[in-house]
C-alpha cells in the first residue's frame, strides 16, 4: 500500500469541511490551492477564501494562482510530488494539472451525478423540488462534472429544509465519501462508471439575479421550493410597491398555505404579526423578510415598523 501526498483545491466552507476531514484522518496533505485574494465590500479589503483561512491556521503550504497553466504554478505544483489531488468546488482544471499525479484527480460534487452538474448543485435540487440528493466523488476529465464515478451516496432532503441545512448535511456525507475514496485509491481498490447521458439530466445553472427574483404566478410549492433553495445565500428576492415606493427585498424564510382565494396574485395581507402575499393556489406566509440597508426581520418586526396600505403588491 503506498502512501498518498495529496494536494487538495477548494475555495469556500464547503470545501473547508472536507480538508479538515482529510487531515484528521492523518493523510498527508501537501499542498493546498484555492483562489486569489480578492477586494471585497467598501473599503475594498483584501478577502481570503474560507480554504485559505484554515490552511493558514493550520501551517499548511498554500498556493494561490491566477493562472491554473502559468509554467511557475505547474514547477511549483510538481515539487510538491503529490500522487493524488482532491478538488472541492473549486474551477475546471487544465489538463497539465489534473493528469498530473500518478493516482489522478478526484472531484466530490453535491450530487448524485448525472444529475446537476455545474455550480449550484445543492441550490438547484431544492429549487426544483427534489426529494433526494447526494454526493459523487469521480475522476476529473476535460468537461465539467463529467468524469467516471468512484463512489455516490444518497440522502433524503426534507420537505422544509433550506439550502444552508442541506449543505451542512452534504458537506458531512461529502467527508465520509472523500475518506473512502482515498482508502480505494491507497489500496489500489477503485472500480469506476462510465456516466450516462440522457436528454432528461437536470443541470445547476449558475445562479444569478434574475434567476433569484420570485415569480409570484408561479404556483405556491414552486416559489416556496424557490425561497427555500436560496436561503440563507443568495436569497430569493421581489420588489414590494407600495403607492410610489419600491423596495428589492430578500425573503429568506416562508411557509405554504394552499387554499382557495379570490384575492388578486402579489397582493399582501398582513395582522399585527402576520405578513402574507396571495399566489394562484394559496398564500406564501413571510417569515423573515430583508429591506434594503437593513437587517433580516420577521414579519411582526417588520409589522412594528413599517405599516402596508391595502394596494402594497409584491411583483
Amino acid at each position: 500500500m503506498e502512501k498518498l501526498r495529496i494536494v487538495f483545491m477548494g475555495t469556500p466552507d464547503f470545501a473547508v469541511g472536507i480538508l479538515d476531514t482529510i487531515l484528521k484522518n492523518n493523510y498527508n496533505v501537501v499542498g493546498v490551492i484555492t483562489a486569489a485574494d480578492k477586494p471585497a465590500g467598501r473599503g475594498q479589503k483584501m478577502n481570503y477564501s474560507a480554504v485559505k483561512e484554515y490552511a493558514m491556521e493550520k501551517g499548511l503550504n498554500l498556493l494561490q494562482p491566477t493562472n491554473l497553466k502559468d509554467e511557475t504554478f505547474l514547477v511549483e505544483l510538481k515539487s510538491l510530488k503529490a500522487n493524488c489531488q482532491v478538488v472541492v468546488a473549486f474551477r475546471m482544471l487544465p489538463e497539465v494539472v489534473w493528469r498530473m499525479p500518478e493516482f489522478g484527480t478526484f472531484n466530490l460534487h453535491a450530487s448524485l451525478l448525472p444529475n446537476y452538474r455545474g455550480a449550484a448543485p445543492i441550490n438547484w435540487a431544492i429549487i426544483n423540488g427534489e426529494t433526494k440528493t447526494g454526493v459523487t466523488t469521480f475522476f476529473i476529465d476535460d468537461k465539467i462534472d463529467t468524469g467516471a464515478i468512484i463512489l455516490a451516496k444518497e440522502t433524503p432532503i426534507n420537505e422544509n429544509e433550506n439550502a444552508g441545512q442541506l449543505h451542512d448535511r452534504l458537506m458531512i456525507l461529502g467527508s465520509s465519501i472523500v475518506i473512502e475514496t482515498l482508502a480505494l485509491i491507497e489500496k489500489g481498490a477503485v472500480s469506476t462508471t462510465i456516466q450516462k447521458d440522457n436528454p432528461n439530466i437536470k443541470t445547476a445553472y449558475k445562479l444569478n439575479r434574475e434567476n433569484c427574483k420570485i415569480d409570484w404566478t408561479k404556483p405556491g410549492k414552486e416559489i416556496y421550493n424557490l425561497i427555500r433553495g436560496l436561503s440563507p445565500y443568495p436569497s430569493a428576492w421581489c420588489i414590494i410597491k407600495q403607492d410610489n415606493q419600491e423596495w428589492n427585498v430578500k425573503i429568506h424564510e416562508t411557509k405554504l398555505h394552499i387554499e382557495t382565494h379570490h384575492f388578486p396574485i402579489g397582493s399582501i395581507h398582513t395582522t399585527k404579526k402576520e405578513m402574507k402575499i396571495a399566489v394562484k393556489d394559496g398564500f406564501i406566509e413571510i417569515c423573515s423578510i430583508q429591506f434594503p440597508g437593513k437587517k433580516k426581520m420577521t414579519a411582526s418586526e417588520l409589522r412594528n415598523g413599517m405599516q402596508f396600505s391595502a394596494t402594497c403588491i409584491a411583483l
